[in-house]
Formats: C-alpha cells, structure tokens, sequence
C-alpha cells in the first residue's frame, strides 16, 4: 500500500489556522466532499465520533482522525497542515500543525488497519515532518507525502 493510492493532490490543503478542532474536522469534511464525494456532515460527526473515545492526536504535532463511514468503498485521506498550529489534546499535550484525515468502507477490516499503520509510520519520521512544516504549499506536501512512501503496512 502506497499513500498514492488513498491521497489525492486536491485533498492535500493548507489552512492558515482552526480556531477549534470541531471546526478543523469542519475543513476536513469539506475537502473530503470536494475530492471524493462525501456528505461533509456526516464526515464530521463520524469523527467527531471517533475522537470522543480518545483523542487522535499521535504527538509531535500530528493528528490522525479517522472514521469509518458507510458510503464509502476505499480507503481515502485528507491531509490537513495549519499554519498556527491547534490545542488538539494530544498524547503530549503539545498543538498540532499536522492533520492527516483517514476514512474507510464500514466494512474494510484490515485495509483501514493497514492504512492508519501506514500514515501512523510515515508520519512518526522527524525528519519528513520538517520537510513539510517547511515547504507549505499543497504540491509540495504531496509530493514529500507520496515520493517513497511504499512502506510495508504489516
């Protein structure tokens, strides 16, 4: 698996800032009804859902929501950076300037297991996240995001 095949360029945007992190699943839900057809409601109450059992913030400034939602038949991302960084309540309660978004089928088990592991990995590398905090422009990001990310998802 290869983040190419769950990342389009549309979904890759930069946000100057999200005054909460309701309204930053708000920008999420939005560029997913864009690029993939989604309802931006129903997107945002699934994570919304989701975070309310724990939150997704992974730490070191990074985000991952993730929801499953029924119309869905693949696994597809959005990948969110802010320019002010947001209070997400994040393992190590530091904000996060990095928001990669992961929806999945209700039913697709371990794809949606094996694409969480992928973006969790690609993401836990300090120095890619440099990278990106560096170069704040949506092809930029994508390609640093998609250039060699073929790593195996166990």
């Amino acid at each position: 698996m290869e983040l190419s095949s769950i990342l389009r360029l549309e979904a890759v945007k930069v946000f100057a800032s999200a005054s909460s992190k309701k309204r930053l699943f708000q920008e999420i839900g939005d560029v997913a009804a864009s690029c993939y057809g989604l309802d931006a409601a129903n997107t945002v109450e699934a994570l919304l859902e989701r975070e309310a059992l724990g939150p997704t913030g992974v730490g070191h400034g990074v985000a991952l929501p993730h929801a499953r939602l029924p119309t869905l038949h693949k696994v597809v991302g959005v990948f969110l950076m802010l320019e002010k960084p947001l209070d997400f309540n994040s393992v190590d309660r530091q904000p996060v300037d990095i928001s990669f978004a992961l929806f999945a089928p209700e039913d697709s088990g371990v794809e949606h297991l094996k694409a969480l592991a992928l973006v969790s990995r690609t993401l836990r590398e300090p120095s890619l996240c440099s990278k990106l905090r560096a170069n704040p422009e949506a092809s930029k990001l994508y390609a640093l995001l998609t250039t060699g990310s073929s790593v195996q998802a166990a």
